[in-house]
């Protein structure tokens, strides 16, 4: 008997153990009944996922469990890869989450709707990939975006910001569905079957400018639910409201899904297509790229930072999926595997760390109930665990080496430039914008995440909640350590994904045998003539960095050494007013982007009732809005407000006008069918 199969129903039967232990069970039992069966879940799909990759396949089919069509699955090693990932990720948060619903007795993420949501969440993290149909691919998305929304709400009654975040990501995740759900009804109705089997079959049976909208619809769909720019707009909002564990598992497990549908539907169900596909998801990979990270640096709130960054990563990842495709259709196909490679790659990486990251934001939180890094300071000395754990998770989002993410931008950039030898001016021109634009992304990345660490960590304490912060549980520590394992595991040796990353590719279609061998120690690039050794990087870094802080001391000693007070030009100590805070630091990168940033700031002065030559106060209020939010979602919000208040007009209150309504409709539509008919 295969083990995919045995795995998923074990993951499935834990789920709903766990949610009837969330529904049942009092606090002080429920929350670690639930996060154990939670974390068997994650095991569950983990342990599906590797059998994947390793090369097993399987499907079935369930005809009575859907209505109609009935319910279709299937792995491969795509699907596995994706399993694998959520699955890991759902191990290490689920443990984490135990130690952090602790500490906030039975509301919030504690609360019975709460816990009883959480293995659902888990689970269909884990069955997404396995959908080999669309009814079941769209009912799995749907439970999927409604499990999370409602985790998303789980401290709604502690902040009103926390209502305003869930009503931001029902509406953009629902307006997603609707555009799935329209791409893939045409998709199914031109190729007369709805499994993947027969898109599949169908796909080169449909014109070209039905394929083209199909993959349009769907793009649109996959990089709202990925958190790509412009569809962004509920990411850096549910993110830091939701519960800390719950924004690790959305940041570093489900916004994978929406590259995943991409992958799937662009390169294996539609079999690839033109050109300008992969440029305009190239184009919009650079630019979440971009502007994610440079968001990232003008927030102060942590977990917004951390929220931005993933906009950042996935438009990483986006600039391989449409790169891969784009040497697909000029014919390159090992080029094209090499960069689908690096894409998966990258997602794996991304998981990992960003995982990391909001665990440690949540533990700071959980500590100081601080998000905003302007009132943090001086948390290395109380809770030095979590800050190296960050600092950890910092040095992959930077892709300085010896960080896992390095690796994955590395061969990302291999494919890219290798790339230039393809024939045709729109890859002459795209590819080398993009190099530039992920040179630029990871400076602004390695900006962020020193304002980060510097000011949240190393600097003095700012506050009161700050100076008194202490370490988190050992279990919350105990499941950090675990990712933090995952990310120097995926560092030192990611040559050992080699052969699972090319049965990924090779799912898909192209040609995924060797693109990244497996040597083990090295990465070593078989179609192109590149190698990488992370463990002999490291290692020569630490040597390095030994020296330089060893030879100093050494000759020191063997000199006279004299105590004495340094002078201080008569200004005393510093104060922690006196040191850079978040906004401070990122003011200098703000001013050389300030046409794309478009900062807001307001000087309101107060004069004395009794003369206008006196001031009584000053107000300075400065901020840096989103500005593609502020000038493309608000405008439409406005106007459709508008249009509501319009229509209020054709409520009379009338049985009769109602009805005349109905009627009027029903005419409408049956010209509609008489015309298209």
């Amino acid at each position: 008997m295969s083990l995919i199969p045995a795995a998923l129903a074990t993951a499935t039967a834990l789920a709903g153990a766990g949610a009837l232990a969330g529904c049942a069970l009092p606090y002080r039992q429920r929350v670690p009944v639930v996060g154990v069966l939670t974390a068997g879940v994650g095991a569950g799909g983990c342990t599906a996922g590797a059998a994947a990759l390793s090369g097993s396949r399987w499907s079935a089919a369930f005809p009575g469990l859907l209505p109609l069509a009935g319910a279709h699955v299937a792995v491969d090693a795509l699907a596995g890869l994706f399993m694998a990932v959520a699955g890991a990720v759902v191990v290490a948060v689920a443990v984490y989450g135990i130690g952090y619903a602790a500490g906030h007795g039975a509301h919030g993420l504690g609360s019975h709707s709460a816990q009883a949501v959480l293995p659902l969440f888990a689970l269909t993290l884990v069955l997404v990939p396995v959908a080999a149909s669309v009814s079941t691919f769209l009912a799995l998305w749907e439970v999927m975006a409604l499990a999370s929304l409602l985790l998303v709400l789980a401290e709604h009654r502690e902040r009103v910001s926390v209502r305003q975040a869930g009503i931001w990501y029902a509406v953009m995740t629902h307006l997603g569905l609707v555009l799935l759900l329209a791409g893939f009804a045409l998709f199914a109705a031109q190729t007369g079957g709805e499994t993947f089997a027969a898109l599949r079959a169908g796909a080169h049976t449909v014109s070209p400018a039905v394929r083209g909208l199909v993959f349009v619809l769907v793009m649109l769909a996959f990089a709202s639910k990925a958190g790509a720019v412009p569809l962004h707009a509920w990411l850096p909002r549910a993110h830091p409201e939701a519960p800390s564990p719950v924004s690790a598992l959305m940041s570093a497990a489900m916004v994978n899904l929406g590259i995943y549908g991409l992958v799937r539907t662009g390169f294996d169900l539609l079999g690839g297509g033109p050109a300008w596909w992969w440029l305009g998801l190239i184009a919009v990979g650079g630019a979440s790229a971009v502007y994610g990270i440079l968001q990232a640096a003008m927030a102060s709130d942590l977990k917004r930072l951390l929220a931005y960054s993933t906009s950042e990563n996935i438009g990483l990842v986006l600039i391989g999926v449409g790169a891969s495709g784009l040497f697909a259709a000029y014919g390159n196909r090992p080029l094209a595997a090499l960069a689908l490679a690096a894409a998966l790659l990258h997602v794996v990486n991304h998981a990992a760390f960003k995982a990391l990251l909001f665990c440690a934001a949540g533990a700071v939180l959980r500590a100081t109930g601080l998000r905003d890094l302007d009132r943090m300071g001086g948390l290395r000395a109380p809770m030095p665990v979590t800050a190296g754990l960050f600092a950890l998770g910092a040095l992959g989002a930077v892709a300085l080496p010896p960080g896992n993410g390095f690796v994955s931008e590395w061969l990302l950039l291999q494919s890219l430039i290798h790339g230039l030898a393809v024939p045709g001016v729109a890859v002459a021109v795209v590819l080398p914008l993009s190099v530039a634009l992920i040179a630029l992304s990871a400076g602004i990345a390695a900006a962020v995440f020193v304002k980060a660490l510097g000011v949240g960590f190393f600097a003095r304490p700012r506050s009161t909640q700050a100076a008194a912060a202490k370490e988190a549980p050992r279990l919350m520590l105990a499941a950090m350590a675990l990712l933090g394992a995952g990310c120097a595991a995926l560092a030192l040796v990611p040559g050992l994904l080699g052969d699972g990353l090319d049965r990924a590719v090779d799912a898909v279609g192209l040609p995924g045998s060797g693109a990244v061998s497996d040597g083990g120690l090295k990465v070593r690039l078989t179609d192109v003539s590149a190698t990488l050794s992370p463990l002999w990087v490291a290692a020569a870094l630490t040597t390095a960095l030994a020296l330089a802080v060893g030879l100093p001391r050494l000759y020191g000693r063997r000199r006279r050494r004299v105590n004495a007070r340094l002078w201080d030009c008569g200004g005393g100590a510093p104060t922690p007013r006196m040191a850079y805070t978040a906004t401070s630091f990122a003011e200098p990168l703000q001013r050389v982007f300030d046409d794309v940033l478009a900062p807001e700031q307001d000087v309101d002065v107060t004069p004395v009732r009794e003369s206008a030559y006196l001031v009584e106060r000053v107000r300075f209020q400065h901020r840096v809005p989103d500005r593609i939010e502020h000038r493309l979602y608000e405008p439409v919000l406005r106007s459709l407000a508008g249009a509501g208040q319009a229509a209020r007009r054709l409520a009379g209150g009338s049985v009769h006008l109602y009805l005349g309504y109905g009627f009027a409709g029903l005419v409408v539509l049956l010209l509609i069918l008489a015309v298209g008919w």
